[in-house]
């Protein structure tokens, strides 16, 4: 018996709640899978899993064993991560997780750079507004738009603070006019994200606090980019970061307006496992981002 193969295998199954999902997971068969379980529980004399046709689940000295192989195959992964970080090469499958927006038009320029600089570097990039917990899927860096909140098992690098803007394409307000305060904005259309907190209004600051402004949504969206589409193709006017506008403002297929309030500001931040040995890959990654954004309390994104 291949006694670390089983424990991988035991550990699988005990996080995939059955045998053929953790076939899937570690690509092989069930059958593999079934064998691994049974040597592993002959070799230690003693039952791990509870088996039903319809339940799986750990025994008691099966929970305390899997305690110990999770911190023994960690201590492995970390052993292997601090041999390969002597290494002036990194290599293997770099995991990056970045929001939407901010993935779509900022990550290709960066990812492009670092894959000509470490071209043994493979990236599997994920892009989406869903909020994912990065350890537990396997993440090996992130970037999160504010608010957010990181426990500590992570580190948190900010890159950089940008400005919220307010835009309509030239048509659009050749056609409708220009707001010319925050509460015209009720009177517009306004395409706007399907999240709760920004659904049905918007906020600007104020000399006496931030204010809400009721909007009229012609159009929501889970995707930013469908908005920026739309809002260049005159059907409204919308809030979206710097970042995410700057060319089509520097074009002049969106004109920002009410430029004089303050409608927020958001701050990006790379965030990564907290490991006593980051991977070579994990750490020139880190390395790399941090020098392209060498000013994280500025606004790498400005219009003006």
């Amino acid at each position: 018996m291949d006694q670390l193969q089983a424990m991988r295998v035991f550990a699988a199954v005990a996080e995939q709640g059955s045998f053929a999902r953790a076939a899937r997971h570690l690509e092989m068969s069930g059958a593999v899978v079934t064998r691994n379980i049974g040597d592993l529980e002959n070799h230690l004399a003693i039952r791990l899993l509870n088996r039903t046709t319809r339940r799986l689940s750990l025994t008691e000295a099966g929970q305390v064993y899997l305690r110990r192989v999770t911190q023994i195959l960690q201590d492995l992964e970390e052993a292997n991560a601090a041999a390969m970080a002597h290494s002036n090469l990194p290599t293997g499958t770099l995991c990056v997780y970045a929001q939407l927006s901010f993935g779509e038009t900022q990550l290709s320029p960066v990812l492009s750079s670092y894959k000509e600089t470490y071209p043994n570097v493979a990236l599997d990039v994920t892009l989406t507004e869903r909020t994912p917990n990065l350890v537990d899927e396997g993440f090996d860096v992130g970037f999160f738009l504010s608010p957010q909140r990181f426990d500590a098992t992570m580190i948190a690098r900010q890159l950089g603070v940008t400005d919220v803007l307010v835009c309509a394409s030239p048509e659009y307000i050749a056609r409708h006019g220009e707001p010319k305060t925050p509460q015209d904005l009720a009177h517009h259309a306004c395409l706007n994200f399907t999240y709760e907190k920004i659904r049905h209004q918007w906020s600007v600051d104020s000399p006496v606090g931030t204010i809400g402004i009721a909007i009229k949504r012609d159009m929501v969206s889970n995707n930013g980019e469908l908005l920026r589409q739309c809002a260049v193709n005159a059907m409204g006017i919308i809030m979206r970061p710097a970042f995410a506008l700057r060319e089509d403002l520097e074009t002049g297929r969106l004109v920002r307006l009410l430029s004089e309030y303050d409608f927020g500001k958001i701050v990006v931040t790379m965030v990564y496992p907290s490991r006593r040995h980051v991977p070579a890959k994990v750490s020139s990654f880190i390395d790399f981002i941090m020098r392209c954004f060498p000013k994280p309390e500025s606004d790498p994104w400005s219009t003006h």
